[in-house]
């Protein structure tokens, strides 16, 4: 079982040795020191606290940021792990010294100010921050409700929160990125954000996950879409790499009237629902000024409804300390009335499952439902896709027969749900397991590297 120390500063100020709890020096004597990438030779002699005392130089050598902390140790072979050290990458950065990531900066700050409760030191970072001839990065630290900058070593894994895809196509980034982990092996978590269609076809390869996919197609030709609505009755088409609900539309078709309609939300924000005669006249007028080679068309299910209003499921998976799936969140997102989409702007609200579903026994059952998908799809997402994966927000339906249904997974899921006041504790949940992984795998590089770059 993992175990954490406080780590003290010498009152001697003369004193260059590092005192450490007899435990950790059981099985073999430790003369090596390391903090991130960052390893010096030190005195280690052993003492009945609980806790490790080094000397001054010692800490400062070691660039650990801060006075004191309660951090991890890991021995391996004649070194003394103590960390981790996480390093959260994105871009965006601002020269305003409140809000350094703009209108992102609360959720950042939420997120390192669990790092005392997980025992890890996190800091923020980009491609600008990085001095690679020290092999030291100006990182960004929030301590005491401000932020704060320390120049520390490079971390033990790196937590990828790049905002959006075109940072990621940047080619300085992806030589960073790869320089990190091919130069000096610093393993990362969550890279990339999914495609949609790239998931649905990597799932489509597990017979178990199939069942929980609706038919989804790239746009090819009006003929896919016409079969599909001959045998649904509605479809969606949404942007193959969007977003926030933007750019999707519903098409359905009238049998007895022989009529299309397209249910979307303008570029002006309201909501239309407009009749065609044709599908061809439809796209024409509808989707004229779009790439339909970037658009996918997806099966329309038949959603429980709340008044009328669809319903759909946002389930947040985290990976935990010791490397497992949990279902870490659970809301209903309700759509606005004449919304193709569940999304909040576009007149969507959140609600817990409780609130949902009056029935105890409703709540229990669907919750479980829900759960089991969420975790069955996480690990099979992980065997299919490359990288390290921490974490997933997926949407998913329940139709009028009970059936659980993925629409989208997301690497990168928003946080739009824990605006919900009953939802503070997941919300809070959700942010310490994302750093709590980050302990799991940098022990794994320290104990077990082959097993994460081979």
């Amino acid at each position: 079982m993992r175990k954490r120390y406080r780590i003290e500063i010498s009152q001697n100020r003369q004193d260059h040795n590092v005192y450490l709890p007899a435990e950790l020096m059981h099985t073999m004597p430790l003369s090596r020191l390391s903090f991130g990438s960052r390893v010096i030779e030190a005195k280690c002699i052993p003492h009945n606290k609980e806790k490790i005392i080094v000397g001054e130089s010692v800490y400062n050598s070691l660039a650990i940021p801060g006075s004191e902390a309660v951090l991890h140790a890991f021995s391996e072979h004649d070194t003394l792990f103590i960390g981790p050290l996480i390093g959260v990458l994105t871009s965006g950065f601002t020269s305003y010294p409140l809000r350094p990531l703009g209108d992102r900066t609360n959720i950042f700050a939420k997120l390192l100010s669990v790092n005392k409760s997980v025992g890890v030191v996190t800091f923020l970072f980009g491609e600008e921050h990085i001095d690679w001839e020290k092999g030291m990065i100006k990182g960004l630290f929030f301590e005491g409700q401000q932020w704060k900058t320390y120049e520390v070593p490079f971390p033990n894994v790196i937590y990828d929160r790049l905002p959006n895809r075109r940072s990621e196509r940047r080619a300085n980034i992806k030589k960073v990125k790869e320089r990190l982990q091919t130069d000096y092996l610093i393993p990362s978590y969550n890279p990339g954000f999914f495609s949609k269609m790239d998931i649905f076809e990597r799932l489509y390869q597990d017979q178990q996950a199939c069942t929980f996919l609706p038919e989804t197609h790239p746009f090819t030709s009006f003929s896919v879409i016409e079969r599909m609505l001959a045998d649904y009755g509605h479809v969606y088409v949404k942007p193959a790499n969007g977003s926030l609900g933007l750019g999707i539309h519903q098409i359905l078709f009238d049998r007895n009237n022989n009529t299309y309609y397209c249910r979307y939300q303008d570029n002006a924000g309201q909501k239309k629902l407009t009749k065609f005669n044709s599908l061809e006249a439809l796209f024409k007028k509808i989707f004229h000024k779009r790439k339909l080679s970037n658009m996918i068309v997806q099966q329309g299910i038949h959603l429980i409804r709340e008044e009328g209003r669809l319903i759909d499921f946002r389930i947040h998976t985290n990976k935990d300390e010791d490397g497992l799936w949990q279902v870490t969140a659970m809301a209903a997102k309700v759509g606005g009335h004449g919304s193709p989409t569940t999304h909040i702007r576009n007149g969507g609200k959140v609600m817990t499952i409780e609130e949902v579903f009056r029935n105890r026994k409703d709540q229990e059952k669907f919750a479980q439902s829900l759960s089991s998908a969420a975790l069955y799809l996480s690990t099979a997402l992980e065997s299919q896709v490359e990288g390290i994966i921490g974490e997933i927000g997926f949407d998913l339906g329940i139709d009028k027969e009970g059936k659980v249904w993925l629409f989208e997974a997301n690497s990168k899921p928003g946080r739009s749900i824990f605006s919900h006041p009953n939802l503070k504790e997941s919300d809070l949940l959700t942010r310490k397991l994302t750093l709590g992984f980050g302990i799991f795998l940098a022990e794994k590089a320290i104990k077990s590297p082959e097993a994460l770059f081979t």
